[in-house]
């Protein structure tokens, strides 16, 4: 009997190591390239499938142990002294012992509902992380876009202040030019 209980917290403290190892997986996988995350993910979700699977047999296997060692522990000190023990007493056992594995099952519930919220913030974490570095990338962009802007803007700057002065110059040619050929007709007039 003692080496049942033993098996079964060998067996126990074996799938508490081969849940840890799949979450330190799972998040070793969801910070990987998508297409490599992928394929990775479907497979841990296949070995916690297993695992769940692998648990749900070890409860069931060790409901009915524990039941069938309450059960023998209960027939041996019923038959001791079952002449002293009174139907009250009984009673008041097995309510406890109800009590005790509602508590116990409450507790697992508990633990199992914590590690899928964990699993939940791991996901939340690293899709903040995803977005933030969406948002980094696009400020980096836009920083890049206002600097063309900048330069774009000096540029045309430049080129009005060219414009103007071809105005002016030619403008200043167009009156020489016209000085010119009026001096010349009043020249060639007055001879």
């Amino acid at each position: 009997m003692e080496q049942k209980r033993q098996k079964f917290s060998e067996i126990k403290a074996g799938l508490d190591v081969a849940e840890s190892l799949i979450r330190k997986m799972d998040l070793e996988a969801r910070s990987l390239q998508p297409n490599v995350k992928a394929v990775l993910l479907a497979k841990l979700r296949e070995y916690k499938s297993d695992l769940n699977n692998l648990k749900s047999e070890h409860k069931r296997l060790a409901s009915a142990n524990s039941n069938q060692a309450a059960r023998d522990d209960l027939l041996e000190s019923g038959m001791a002294d079952a002449m002293s023990v009174s139907a009250n007493q009984r009673g008041r056992l097995m309510m406890s012992t109800e009590r005790l594995n509602e508590s116990s099952d409450r507790i697992k519930e508990s633990r199992r509902t914590m590690l899928e919220t964990e699993e939940l913030g791991v996901s939340i974490l690293q899709d903040l992380h995803q977005q933030r570095q969406s948002l980094l990338h696009a400020n980096d962009t836009l920083h890049g876009v206002d600097d063309n802007i900048s330069k774009s803007k000096k540029i045309l700057t430049n080129m009005s202040r060219r414009m103007s002065r071809n105005k002016w110059i030619i403008s200043s040619i167009i009156v020489v030019l016209v000085v010119a050929i009026a001096l010349i007709l009043y020249f060639k007039l007055s001879k």
